[in-house]
């Protein structure tokens, strides 16, 4: 199935490129940081600043998220334990309700709007969100 590949070619190198990106942040990185983390009002945070060990734990799950789809592609003939079947709906329900939000800090419900991260959430990871749920439950469909 040509478009199963596809999809999950753009999943894998997706949650590839935001699971370095964790890494990079994980190691002290600070390349768009100031984007990625919500806020109150303008340099106000809240009371969430993830550390380096829980943002390398994000890394690893998203670099395990890719190589899931990856997997449930036809490049290669992994057998995976049944029980993974279920992530098929787990991870772009993950996404869909970050894509929906918190309807305070993050999400396309956010109340909060005017500040750097609510102006990224907005253009850019909501979006993504929404995106990567979108093709999970294409995968899901076309298994």
């Amino acid at each position: 199935m040509m478009l199963l590949n596809i999809l999950s070619t753009v999943l894998f190198l997706t949650f590839l490129t935001l699971g370095v990106i964790h890494f990079y942040w994980a190691f002290g990185g600070e390349w768009a940081i100031k984007n990625a983390i919500p806020t109150k009002k303008e340099n106000e945070n809240i009371d969430f600043r993830p550390g380096a060990f829980i943002t390398f734990l994000v890394g690893v799950f998203l670099i395990a998220f890719a190589f899931f789809y990856l997997f449930k592609s036809d490049y290669f003939v992994v057998e995976l334990p049944s029980w993974t079947s279920y992530f098929l709906w787990i991870l772009p329900s993950i996404f869909l309700l970050r894509a929906i939000g918190d309807f305070k800090y993050v999400g396309f419900f956010r109340s909060i709007k005017t500040t750097l991260f609510a102006k990224w959430d907005k253009k850019l990871f909501s979006p993504l969100c929404l995106f990567l749920s979108v093709l999970g439950f294409a995968i899901l469909y076309l298994n």
